[in-house]
């Protein structure tokens, strides 16, 4: 069995006097691609900040290779999970290929730069050629894939994305979750929320349900998703459509 990158134990997240979270035990494992799915509001994106340290839980305990997330420093963080949010805001005038190196500062020294892993991932989300372009002049989808290139660089055991397929076209959609699948395929720890439950269905191994009352269900994919529980989710009609080997859901 391969081992636990990132685990929680009767983890409790609120806000105010609203449960989002009550109990939570979760084992991510390394190759294993994880969806988080729910309604809006359910506290997707708190628990993908609470994983990577940016807030306090309010009960329980979050693990991050075996260790507390509670005992390690920002930079040792950063060395073992990486977080894409969901939206990015340009703090200072940089380029493509600087704002991409960001992604390998837990790792470097003061005068260090690893421009070929960088480029790399500049290629690998379409935007080799562009080292040069301003962020400012980015559009929405190039921005996310900017991202993108960002983590891969960064290329931590753990990866936290928060709605990754913002802003992005059909083709950039497939292409990220191909690459997430890749390094998932090469020993990675993929978690990442998603408002697409067919995204889910096709580029997820595992998924992690947060219903409206702060209760979760996870496991696997191929066992979760299905019209009872998902319609109870989302407090909707969730329809499943079979052809030959593959399915679809749909509301209504």
């Amino acid at each position: 069995m391969k081992p636990v990158q990132l685990s929680t134990r009767t983890l409790q997240l609120r806000i105010g006097d609203r449960t989002l979270c009550q109990h939570l035990d979760l084992d991510v494992r390394a190759g294993e691609c994880w969806g988080i799915l729910g309604q809006n509001g359910t506290g997707k994106t708190t628990l993908l900040h609470t994983l990577a340290g940016l807030r306090p839980a309010q009960g329980g305990e979050i693990r991050l290779q075996q260790t507390p997330l509670a005992d390690l420093s920002r930079r040792d963080i950063a060395r073992r999970l990486g977080l894409m949010p969901q939206d990015t805001s340009d703090a200072f005038p940089a380029s493509v290929l600087e704002t991409a190196l960001i992604g390998r500062h837990p790792y470097l020294s003061r005068w260090q730069w690893e421009l070929q892993i960088t480029r790399d991932a500049l290629v690998g989300t379409g935007l080799g050629g562009m080292e040069d372009r301003q962020v400012s002049t980015l559009s929405g989808g190039e921005r996310r894939r900017l991202a993108l290139a960002a983590l891969l660089v960064q290329a931590p055991p753990v990866m936290l994305l928060d709605e990754p397929a913002n802003h992005l076209d059909l083709r950039h959609q497939h292409d990220m979750f191909g690459l997430l699948q890749v390094r998932a395929g090469a020993g990675h720890a993929v978690l990442m929320v998603l408002h697409d439950i067919n995204h889910a269905l096709r580029y997820c191994d595992h998924v992690l349900l947060l219903f409206a009352d702060g209760t979760t269900c996870s496991g696997p994919t191929v066992d979760l998703l299905e019209p009872t529980l998902l319609s109870e989710l989302y407090e909707y009609p969730v329809t499943q459509i079979r052809e030959r080997d593959r399915r679809l859901f749909i509301a209504g």
